[in-house]
Order: structure tokens, then sequence, then C-alpha cells
């Protein structure tokens, strides 16, 4: 086991967004946050992370409360993605990648062979060798998610969450990112935690699926467990189709709007 959220309540100011949620980011395995727009869905990614201090229950890793544990044993176990980080002014790839080499630098553990290694495969892993000495803040949208993500791979962490990761990202890089979560959950037995819109991409990629509807885990399990037709045409607010691909095996979802169902003539 990794990362729980037990009868969590977490929200901002005056508001509640999360109200008595439980959920699992277990070891080795791929779990993925689905749900509609404001229904708690990086509000649970940012209390799992210890970036929002939960109004009740507990936030444990590993058994032990995250808030009970020095931050720098949390930053070398967790590595966190948000959905819209800040790149510092004028900073290279290669100097924001090997910031993720951070918690483990000491006044007597400078910077080492080893920390080179890492932060040379993080950027050969997300595919930006190429643009190591290329200012950040001169990347595309897509350019810039890639090298944030490899910073979170040079981390070298025990467990990940990720907010929406292929965002700005065209097909192919969304995919390969999805791969590489997959890897790293598979071969390297990281908890990983990603939240995803796409309901298609969830449920090829996932072990796991948490549905969130209004600040509670409406449903929890494996995509062919947790992607029903009505639960998600009631969460959603939209009906939607739910069947398998037959090339892949994956449960497959489709929405069903207004313009699907208009009459062509001719």
């Amino acid at each position: 086991m990794r990362l729980q959220a037990e009868a969590l309540q977490a929200g901002y100011g005056e508001r509640t967004v999360i109200d008595g949620l439980t959920a699992e980011i277990p070891e080795g395995k791929l779990t993925v946050i689905i749900g509609p727009n404001a229904c708690g869905k990086s509000t649970l990614l940012k209390a799992l992370a210890r970036l929002l201090k939960p109004r009740g229950g507990a936030v444990l890793l590993d058994g032990r409360s995250i808030h009970d544990l020095p931050p720098r044993e949390v930053a070398q176990r967790l590595g966190v993605l948000p959905q819209a980080p800040l790149v510092p002014e004028g900073i290279t790839v290669a100097d924001l990648v090997a910031r993720g080499r951070q918690p483990y630098q000491r006044w007597w553990r400078q910077w080492s062979a080893e920390d080179s290694t890492v932060v040379k495969n993080a950027m050969a892993q997300a595919d930006i060798a190429d643009l190591a000495d290329r200012h950040v803040d001169e990347l595309s949208g897509g350019q810039r998610q890639r090298v944030w993500i490899a910073m979170a791979l040079a981390q070298e962490t025990e467990a990940l969450l990720l907010d929406e990761p292929t965002t700005f990202l065209d097909l192919r890089y969304q995919i390969e990112i999805l791969d590489l979560m997959r890897e790293l959950a598979d071969e390297h037995g990281v908890a990983v935690g990603v939240v995803l819109h796409d309901l298609n991409q969830a449920a090829a990629v996932a072990d796991r699926i948490a549905l969130l509807d209004q600040g509670r885990v409406r449903a929890t399990g494996t995509p062919e467990e947790v992607l029903e037709a009505d639960a998600l045409t009631e969460t959603y607010g939209i009906r939607i189709e739910v069947g398998t691909d037959p090339a892949t095996g994956f449960v497959t979802t489709r929405p069903i709007g207004t313009h699907l169902s208009r009459v062509t003539t001719i």
C-alpha cells in the first residue's frame, strides 16, 4: 500500500469540496481518477500530495499520516505534477529537470555522477533530451508538459501523482506519456495516480478507476466495474453508452449529444 485517503474532508475558504471521501493509490498500480468538472479531482490530488491541509480525516503514506512525515522524506517518496506548474524565468530544460534531485541534496552530499545519470535518463524517458539547453519559457505547451514530467521522473519516488498530464499534448505524446505511466507501475512498482478527462484513455490504461461525484467516490474498481452506462450518465449529466472494443477488449464509452442524433438530408 502507498497512499490512502480516509474519510477525507477538504476545501477552500468556507467551501467544502471533498466531504468524507475514502480512496487509495496502491503500490504497482495505475489508478485513474475521473469525474465531471468541480467534482473534487484536483482537490483530492492536492490533499494526497500534502499541498492542501485536510479539514478532517487523514492522508496516509504507507500507513503513516503524511503530515507527520518530514517534508524532505515526503519529497523523496512522493512526486507531484500539478495542473499548471509555474516555470522559473530563464531556466533551461536540463536545469529544471535537475530540480527533481533537490530532495536528495545535503551539505555533505552535493551533486553527483548518479544525479547526472538520473536526470539524463529522465529526459530520455520523456523524449526531451534534444531540448536540454533550451529555455523552458521558449517551448510549446506540450514540450513544457514533458519537461515537468521528466522532472517528476528525476525525483525517483515510490508514488507519483499527475493532474491531467496529457493536457496540451498531441495524440502521439498523450499515448507515450500514458505508456510511460504504465511502465512506472508495471516495471518499477510505483503507485501512480492520474487525473484524466478522457474516459476511453482511462479505460485503456488504468488498473483501477475512481469515479468522483460531488466530492465523494461514487464507484471504484476495474474499468469494467466502474465504467457503467447508468452511473456515468447520471454523474456527467449526459447520456453515455458503454461497449467493448472488439480489437482490444477494452471498455469504450460514447457520449451521445443532440448533434449525434440529427438527420442528414441530401
